[in-house]
């Protein structure tokens, strides 16, 4: 069984550079969120994204939803990995991600 990244047929020490799946992004929407809500089944996990003016604070004013992603956990778990590796990049490059935005206003007071 040939290693992953390495063709079968490939002399012993060479890496075949991987291929990335063309990706068409002509009927692709961006959409802005600050709110999450992560749930699911024991077959998938559903993440719904929406926007919040509240930041966190609990309000009468509904969230309102504007994207759903169901996805298998299988895919979910690779998701996870790439998330991790581009913060891990990022705070490598511009420094760690405060999460207590309390922290982050008293810092740049």
């Amino acid at each position: 069984m040939a290693d992953e990244g390495k063709a079968a047929n490939a002399p012993q020490g060479q890496e075949t550079p991987r291929r990335e799946a063309p990706v068409d992004v002509s009927n692709v929407t961006t959409t802005y969120t600050n709110w999450y809500r992560v749930t699911g089944s024991p077959e998938e996990l559903l993440l719904e994204f929406g926007l919040t003016p509240n930041m966190g604070i609990v309000t009468e004013e509904p969230i309102r939803v504007s994207q759903r992603l169901v996805m298998s956990h299988y895919t979910a778990k690779r998701l996870l990995a790439h998330l991790h590796y581009a913060l891990k990049r990022h705070e490598e490059i511009f420094g760690q991600l405060e999460m207590d935005f309390r922290k982050r206003a008293r810092r740049q007071s």
